[in-house]
């Protein structure tokens, strides 16, 4: 399970490094994930970067809620 702070979340200009290298740049709302130390090495060893397909959905739909909740309630959305 991956929570959210949902006290955290604002609207931040970003001028950031993407994970695969490109640049990413403009107004864009900033969640703070939290995740258990305990469940990184499981989600790390199901993951494969190369894979279109993983995450499994086991791993990549709690994690999508969560940001996703965390959006609803930053977007005032009941």
């Amino acid at each position: 399970m991956v929570y959210t702070d949902y006290e955290q979340t604002s609207t931040v200009n970003v001028g950031v490094e993407n994970s695969d290298g490109s640049r990413v740049e403009g107004e864009m709302v900033e969640i703070s994930i939290l995740v258990p130390v305990e469940l990184i090495p499981e989600l790390l060893q199901n993951y494969d970067p190369a894979s279109g397909t993983s995450p499994s959905v086991s791993y990549s739909r709690p994690l999508s809620r969560a940001i996703l909740d965390a959006l609803r309630r930053y977007e005032g959305v009941q």
